[in-house]
């Protein structure tokens, strides 16, 4: 290069300089937050499902179905006619018009609705002792499955290959074996996750705190530690999410202690056959759901509880407090959109949008 090449070539460099440091920032996105909406009930509510980003459903204690068709602006009460004492812990939507949902105990029930809850049909009814349904999980529009506390030593599942229309129980031998003093918990219908058609895994606690998980839809399952809070009957992992195959989140803690936060999430980077305890950067107290934003990048993570929530930008690793109210029990994110609902005490539901 010529001796006057050179110094043009510097002058165009100094002024790219120049330029590049004074161009503005672009202005930041404002952070994430709840806000309230008006649910018209006074129940508990623990199920909740999200659609897209106008359409959700939720669930929860006397009987009480709720459906939202314009994003949360209004919510209209869809109950299953003389189901007032039901507490329905768990509901699953596969758009506007169709949701399966779940009443928890003796006798266990399960409902189906295909025009927007005009009309109800009991798909499944279970009167045996000991009967306790803890949450559903669907992998699409049909399969899915409805997991329950130990019977005979063994976690209770069923399955269901046409959108809820029929339940089957799953072969006792092929069903996850308990450990004294070990179950699941239906605070939010969360303890239970499937991604894919074969892929499940499921987050416990009391005497023992372990995420169990199959390869091959329920036929075979293994257990490993999950490293959050275990002994007491009311600890242990209450949510389990998975991103993919092999990056997931559960979170629990001890119902009894809402604001302390030890012993409250793990993460794992194997599909579930190890489990890291988050450490300083955990979140704020008992968490009672986890999910993930489906289409988010990099991926978001947030987390429900009574004492909050939290939100996470690595995978679970350290989490940062979100703005809003507390009595939180259940969270979902849209299948498509990247709205989010959590629902809670005294009919609380609020909406987080990105």
């Amino acid at each position: 290069m010529s001796k006057r090449g050179a110094v043009v070539l510097a002058a165009v460099l100094t002024l790219t300089l120049t330029f590049s440091c004074a161009r503005p920032a672009p202005p930041s996105s404002p952070a994430p937050a709840w806000v309230v909406q008006t649910s018209g009930t006074t129940a508990s509510l623990r199920g909740v499902s999200a659609v897209d980003d106008r359409t959700a459903w939720a669930s929860g204690s006397k009987g009480t179905v709720l459906r939202t068709l314009d994003g949360g602006s209004t919510w209209s009460a869809v109950p299953v006619p003389g189901e007032e004492a039901t507490d329905f812990r768990d509901i699953e939507a596969s758009g506007p018009d169709g949701a399966v949902v779940m009443g928890i105990g003796r006798p266990a029930k399960i409902f189906r609705t295909r025009d927007g809850g005009r009309t109800w049909t009991r798909t499944y009814y279970d009167d045996s002792p000991g009967i306790f349904l803890d949450g559903l999980a669907f992998s699409d529009e049909r399969n899915g499955l409805a997991v329950g506390d130990p019977m005979d030593g063994r976690f209770f599942l069923i399955s269901t290959a046409d959108g809820g229309d029929t339940w089957t129980p799953l072969p006792a031998a092929s069903r996850p074996a308990a450990a004294d003093g070990e179950a699941a918990f239906a605070a939010s219908g969360t303890s239970l996750t499937v991604r894919g058609r074969d892929r499940i895994w499921l987050s416990t606690g009391g005497a023992v705190a372990r995420v169990w998980r199959s390869e091959d839809r329920g036929a075979h399952w293994e257990a490993s530690p999950s490293g959050l809070l275990e002994g007491p009957a009311s600890a242990g992992g209450f949510s389990v999410a998975f991103l993919d195959r092999r990056t997931g989140i559960t979170v629990g803690g001890d119902y009894r202690a809402e604001s302390a936060a030890a012993g409250n999430a793990a993460v794992s980077s194997d599909g579930g056959k190890t489990w890291l305890p988050v450490g300083d950067g955990r979140p704020g107290g008992f968490r009672e759901a986890v999910a993930f934003v489906t289409d988010a990048r990099p991926p978001i993570a947030v987390t429900v509880g009574p004492s909050g929530s939290d939100l996470s930008l690595d995978l679970g690793r350290t989490w940062t407090p979100l703005a809003g109210p507390e009595g939180f029990h259940g969270l979902a994110f849209a299948r498509k959109g990247r709205a989010a609902w959590a629902v809670g005490r005294g009919g609380l539901i609020a909406k987080l949008e990105f």
